[in-house]
């Protein structure tokens, strides 16, 4: 008789994200939840619910980091390419060991040094000085340190468990965006000019119209090269992610103070990467 009971339909995983979704919408609808929610009031919420509270946790950092990079929108952003670059990632290991480790390698490994410490995050700007450049100069270590041309780098640890957190980086390319909307203006601008002087000179028409159709896509395509820069970034910060997922960041004692660190150091690198 029981071969003849019918088996009980399995729910295959797509139907089950959409099945959990709308589960936890009709809960929160029945709530009065006004405006909006404080972090507190949103893990009491999803503690009622039955979401894990390390889960929720993740999910909140990375809604926050995906309403940073949606924030830049519009018709520039559109035409050469956003403004700002992120990535994400659950890395293995506690929050203060990981914030050490991205600190140590946004330092040494990228020559950045603080711009601005926030409760909850922290901003990075291009090192300067003579020992940071001779190494952007040389390449040392073969790296290439992408992020030590952008306007600014944030980078942001949420502790999610006792053994996991969230780590958030976004590079702000705004001064490599104006650059290239600067140069794309320029070619528009001098193709336009150059017709207009044609065009007071007496030039026929069609010849004198060719200085400004020939700088129109010339000038997109410039516009748009900005693309490119947003593909190096985005593996830049990749890579990093990578190193912390992996552990590949070694935290070294700082057992030299400043003054010791001037001229030795750089005649040290400079030996280094002239293979002395």
């Amino acid at each position: 008789m029981n071969d003849l009971v019918p088996a009980e339909p399995r729910i295959d995983r797509p139907a089950l994200e959409r099945i959990i979704q709308r589960a936890a919408e009709l809960q929160t609808k029945d709530r009065e939840i006004g405006e909006g929610l404080s972090d507190a009031e949103l893990m009491h919420l999803g503690e009622e619910v039955g979401i894990l509270p390390h889960h929720l946790r993740q999910a909140l950092s990375e809604e926050r980091s995906r309403e940073l990079v949606a924030a830049d929108r519009g018709i520039v952003t559109q035409f050469v390419g956003p403004r700002r670059v992120a990535a994400q990632r659950a890395i293995p290991g506690t929050a203060s060991k990981t914030d050490a480790a991205l600190r140590e390698w946004m330092s040494e490994g990228e020559l950045l040094q603080v711009k601005r410490r926030y409760p909850d995050h922290t901003t990075w700007e291009r090192k300067e000085g003579a020992f940071a450049s001779i190494k952007r100069s040389f390449g040392a270590g073969g790296r290439k340190y992408v992020l030590a041309s952008a306007a600014e780098v944030l980078t942001k640890v949420v502790e999610t468990d006792e053994t996991h957190c969230h780590v958030q980086l976004v590079a702000d390319l705004a001064n490599k965006r104006n650059g290239y909307m600067i140069g794309s203006s320029i070619l528009v601008g001098g193709g336009a000019a150059t017709t207009g002087i044609a065009l007071a000179l007496g030039v026929i028409v069609p010849v004198a119209l060719v200085p400004i159709v020939l700088s129109a896509p010339i000038a997109t395509v410039v516009a748009r090269s900005h693309r490119k820069e947003i593909e190096k970034f985005q593996v830049a910060l990749e890579q990093i992610l990578d190193r912390l997922e992996h552990g590949d960041i070694e935290i070294k004692q700082k057992l030299i103070g400043p003054d010791v660190a001037g001229v030795g150091r750089i005649a040290q690198e400079i030996r280094k990467n002239l293979g002395i």
